[in-house]
């Protein structure tokens, strides 16, 4: 009895005992395991070389179109609207010189013969007082051999006749005038924009009878920044003014147009800061076929200015310029060189680097996280070579591996 209740209490120590002892002989007799070092390949990147090639900077601005000349017609006589030409209407086209209203000339015309009148009358005196004086001057010789006195010779009258002479063709004149404006020339060719006159209608002088304007040239007024200003030519400032695209949508097709930028306003406006430069576009209504479609006063266009500056410039994209004016580059070592460069421009989508980056230069294209000069870096197609972080954990464990061989020998 007391045999077997010692058998049932000694027996689970036995098996623990046995346990443990096979627990140890497993633990003594394990073998570590094999270590493979951990191999991370240098970072890769993708670069282009670049070189410099000539650049055309091409300024990008918009603007309204608007005529070179815009006049407001004004009646210089007074008097009753009797013809208007049929294109005195507002969209009629007219060339210089053409009548495009007519004042009732009656009455001009009654001027000009008083004034033709007078001057004939003017004219007969003055010949009458010559035949005097020189009635006078004989009969004084046949009386007196002392010279004869002016007012003897009739003088002071002949300089009166002379005079009354030239106010009668100052008179004449002015008659003329007068009669020729009471028809209403177009100054240029050019576009009726507004008629304020119908048949009938008394003007007076001064009146505003229409608004009109030139066609031979239109304007296109755009603004330039200060730092554009330096990349665009402007006549005046050089022999040429630079060549000027226009475009803009009309009937739902793109049309461009070819302009020249022919100056500048010459101040820069305090509120925008900017310079506004002034374009001109030959025969915007296209009436001697210039175009392919005419450019009307008005229109909102868009405008490429080209420069004729060439300069030789490294071209990249905008991403790679770094906020401090830096690019990444690759050395013949495959580490990362940090280099400032001089930005002569930048778009939305390119940078215009001037020096900085040598002829050849690989400069890195993809993003690099945490970038410092001497980073190892491979490029697409390089055999994968071991980074310093790479290298420093593969002796890491090494030795890790060999502690605790040495732990679980001891």
């Amino acid at each position: 009895m007391k045999n077997s209740m010692l058998m049932k209490s000694g027996l689970p120590l036995i098996i623990l005992l046995v346990a443990f002892i096979a627990a140890a002989v497993m633990i003594k007799s394990r073998k570590p395991p094999e270590q493979v070092p951990v191999e991370i390949p240098a970072f890769l990147v993708n670069a282009k070389e670049v070189s410099a090639e000539p650049v055309n900077f091409i300024v990008k601005s918009q603007g309204n179109v608007v005529p070179r000349n815009k006049t407001a017609l004004s009646a210089q006589v007074s008097g009753q609207v009797i013809s208007l030409s049929d294109v005195f209407i507002a969209g009629g086209t007219f060339k210089k010189g053409d009548v495009l209203a007519t004042l009732e000339q009656d009455d001009y015309r009654t001027d000009l013969k008083l004034a033709e009148a007078e001057l004939a009358q003017a004219q007969a005196a003055l010949q009458e007082e010559i035949a005097r004086g020189k009635v006078a001057e004989q009969e004084w010789r046949s009386v007196s051999s002392v010279a004869p006195p002016e007012l003897g010779l009739r003088k002071p009258q002949l300089a009166k006749e002379q005079a009354n002479v030239k106010a009668a063709e100052a008179k004449l004149e002015r008659a003329k005038r007068n009669l020729a404006r009471t028809q209403i020339t177009a100054p240029y060719n050019g576009i009726v924009v507004e008629r304020n006159i119908d048949l009938g209608q008394f003007v007076a002088m001064g009146s505003v009878l229409g608004t009109i304007y030139s066609t031979d040239t239109a304007e296109v007024r755009l603004p330039i920044t200060d730092s554009d200003l330096m990349f665009i030519n402007i006549a005046g400032q050089s022999n040429d003014g630079a060549p000027v695209s226009l475009a803009a949508s009309v009937g739902g097709v793109k049309t461009t147009w070819e302009g020249t930028l022919v100056r500048s306003e010459g101040i820069l406006d305090t509120g925008s800061r900017v310079v506004y430069a002034i374009v001109e576009v030959k025969d915007p209504y296209n009436l001697k076929s210039s175009h392919k479609a005419p450019l009307r006063f008005g229109q909102f266009v868009e405008a490429e200015i080209t420069s004729r500056q060439n300069e030789q410039l490294v071209v990249l994209p905008r991403s790679i310029l770094r906020l401090d004016n830096t690019v990444l580059t690759v050395n013949d070592n495959r580490e990362i060189e940090i280099k400032s460069v001089e930005v002569a421009r930048t778009t939305a989508k390119e940078v215009f680097v001037r020096s900085g980056i040598a002829e050849g230069s690989l400069v890195v294209t993809s993003a690099v996280p945490n970038p410092y000069t001497g980073m190892k870096v491979r490029l697409p197609g390089d055999e994968p070579v071991l980074a310093d972080t790479a290298e420093a954990d593969t002796s890491d464990s090494t030795d890790a591996v060999q502690s605790e061989r040495s732990e679980g020998d001891n």
